[in-house]
């Protein structure tokens, strides 16, 4: 069995620390073959705050690929900064940016969902690039043909029932390109609130899988993060809580593209 840790949303600046600590622990004792990190690391991208979600990914011990979330680009009331030098404090992090992974028959493709500015007022929402939508088509196209294939981004590409909500622009167009090109799953985080649901484009089915958050700023979920078993043809979305209940499985999903909840 294949074994990755789908965490989000950590925002260091507010993150819980417990939750934080309980996270390295899962890794630590568990060993996952590799950690997805979709986004938000930090509160307000500060060098700061990336040096300590940099060094606290490091010491995770095992691969890692970390998104771009919208917290990680500089506010509004630094224009100059945000339009000009987006990625400068990102020393910390660079080199697990928008990293492919290939782990035991597994592609983790990134896609970037974050804009430095965009023709409405909420920048925080999510929107797809022609260019992004490219670059991950010609990664699975470049994938080992019979690979699981999981996107990762910080935006869920269309809502996944959720009180927080992306309102991902140029999402469903990119979901359908992904389905389209034998994509299995598109993990996000961004709402903070876990959710693995089948979504039909074509003849094909993706899962869209939201992980929850290890901040102080939860919703409708304690911290958690996701678990996601690969077992041969098949894979399971378990989602991991600080609280005393266990985990508890929210989907399966076959390769083919099959897949129903159960839970």
């Amino acid at each position: 069995m294949t074994k990755l840790f789908h965490v989000s949303d950590v925002h260091f600046g507010a993150e819980d620390p417990d939750a934080v600590a309980w996270f390295s622990a899962c890794v630590a004792r568990e060993k996952p073959d590799a950690v997805i990190m979709t986004g938000d690391l930090t509160m307000r991208a500060t060098t700061k705050e990336f040096e300590a979600g940099g060094a606290w990914l490091r010491d995770l011990g095992v691969p890692v690929t970390l998104e771009v979330g919208n917290h990680d680009l500089p506010y509004y009331w630094d224009p100059i900064r945000r339009f000009f030098s987006p990625y400068s404090r990102y020393a910390a992090v660079e080199k697990m940016i928008e990293k492919p992974l290939e782990v035991d028959g597994i592609t983790v493709i990134p896609l970037k969902t974050t804009a430095r500015a965009q023709w409405r007022w909420n920048w925080s929402k999510g929107r797809v690039s022609t260019g992004s939508l490219r670059r991950a088509l010609a990664l699975i196209e470049a994938a080992p043909k019979g690979n699981l294939i999981f996107v990762a981004g910080h935006h869920p590409l269309i809502e996944g029932g959720t009180k927080g909500t992306a309102k991902t622009r140029r999402g469903d167009i990119a979901l359908a390109a992904l389905a389209g090109a034998g994509a299995h799953a598109v993990l996000s985080g961004h709402v903070h609130d876990p959710f693995d649901v089948p979504v039909e484009r074509g003849q094909w089915t993706v899962r869209l899988i939201g992980a929850g958050t290890l901040s102080r700023r939860t919703r409708a979920t304690p911290p958690s993060f996701n678990e996601i078993r690969v077992m041969g043809d098949r894979f399971e979305t378990l989602v991991r809580t600080l609280s005393d209940e266990p985990s508890r499985a929210i989907s399966e999903t076959t390769r083919s593209g099959e897949g129903v909840p159960i839970g």
